[in-house]
């Protein structure tokens, strides 16, 4: 993992390889924000440029043997702690982090951003909550305690030091507070208020921020191989968060088929036809309840892109290819007269199907009041 990796962020990438040039890397830095940073990444980075036999350009070169080590997830002066289940049947020796590497690998290849949900999937751990346990801490002061082998520093990269069982933390208080000088620990939390307040004290903090959109569709992209106007409207529902956008990716065929149903409302809503109204509702209600509400936002979100549409400022929209060559006829009949109350109706009924409404009942009256609303328009 490289500088050049990261997704925007260049403050705090900027901040990490200053220290590190300037022989100032904090003995224990902590990289905190919202899930969907990939604050991971530059933890991974820094440690890379770190150890790089031949920086080049202000990052690691990629290609010296330190380098190549990090790429492969082997080099000798690097750890990992991370959150993980106890699947030890022998109480005399729990599980440790070390247990679970082939998975840990496999979770930092797939993405380029952390996503703990992801990492749940991939421990399986059924209803077990991860924890960094007491064992692991044992773990880690050995190796800490051990002279770095190839290079000047050895790195602890801690993903979710919040996770941390009480016992885990206080052992690891007091080499933190007094680290060997080969010592340095990288921190990575979603959630800064979890992490014991006295290990807390004794961190340099650096706070990253979300991806601009445009920086998240560039992402899409690349990674995806898809069309710019495609991956802007998939980018921007996804608040800033590169995880939500990976999944919102990954999750195309669905956005088809809501687009397939949110113009299937508004052509029977335009002509007011009942029948059609009511098979589109009995449609919605076979979603069953998660998705039905997905597509409820869905659909809300393009009420107001609809609208603005008609403003005529392309910077100011997000749809896709497809999405725009249904609104450049259809947005006109949503304008300043019903386009509150039609969001306002699409939210209710969001709201309504989320505390266990009667979905048929709530997703009909939804259908006919967007068509009077529609219908409003269309006979002006």
């Amino acid at each position: 993992m490289r500088f050049s990796d990261i997704l925007g962020n260049e403050q705090a990438v900027e901040q990490v390889r200053n220290m590190i040039d300037a022989d100032r890397l904090p003995h224990a830095l902590l990289l905190h924000g919202e899930a969907g940073i990939p604050k991971l990444a530059l933890a991974r980075a820094a440690a890379q440029y770190l150890h790089c036999t031949n920086r080049e350009g202000g990052d690691s070169c990629g290609h010296c043997a330190s380098c190549r080590q990090h790429q492969s997830f082997n080099h000798t002066d690097t750890f990992f702690s991370f959150p993980y289940v106890n699947k030890s049947k022998d109480s005399k020796k729990p599980s440790v982090c070390d247990d679970f590497m082939a998975e840990w690998k496999d979770f930092l290849t797939a993405s380029d951003v952390e996503d703990y949900e992801r990492w749940l999937n991939i421990l399986k751990s059924d209803n077990s909550q991860p924890s960094i346990m007491t064992a692991e801490s044992t773990q880690i002061m050995h190796k800490m305690s051990m002279t770095a082998y190839t290079s000047r520093y050895k790195v602890l990269i801690m993903w979710l030091p919040e996770k941390m069982h009480p016992q885990c933390a206080n052992k690891l208080l007091k080499l933190i507070e007094e680290p060997y000088d080969d010592c340095k620990f990288i921190l990575v939390s979603d959630n800064i208020k979890g992490i014991l307040g006295t290990i807390l004290s004794r961190t340099q903090r650096i706070e990253m921020r979300l991806p601009s959109v445009q920086v998240i569709a560039d992402h899409l992209v690349r990674r995806y191989s898809i069309d710019p106007q495609d991956a802007m409207a998939i980018a921007a529902p996804a608040g800033g968060n590169v995880n939500t956008a990976e999944h919102l990716m990954e999750a195309n065929n669905e956005l088809v088929e809501f687009h397939s149903q949110f113009v299937e409302l508004m052509r029977a809503a335009y002509v007011y036809d009942t029948g059609r109204l009511k098979l589109w509702s009995d449609t919605i209600v076979d979603f069953k309840r998660e998705k039905a509400q997905r597509f409820l936002r869905y659909a809300a979100r393009q009420v107001r892109e609809n609208f603005i549409y008609n403003l005529h400022m392309p910077q100011l929209n997000y749809l896709t290819r497809q999405e725009q060559q249904f609104s450049s006829r259809f947005a006109p009949f949503i304008n300043e007269a019903n386009v509150q109350a039609m969001h306002d109706e699409l939210s209710r009924a969001e709201r309504d199907i989320r505390g266990n409404a009667n979905g048929r009942i709530v997703l009909f009256d939804l259908a006919l009041r967007m068509g009077n609303l529609i219908r409003s328009q269309a006979k002006r």
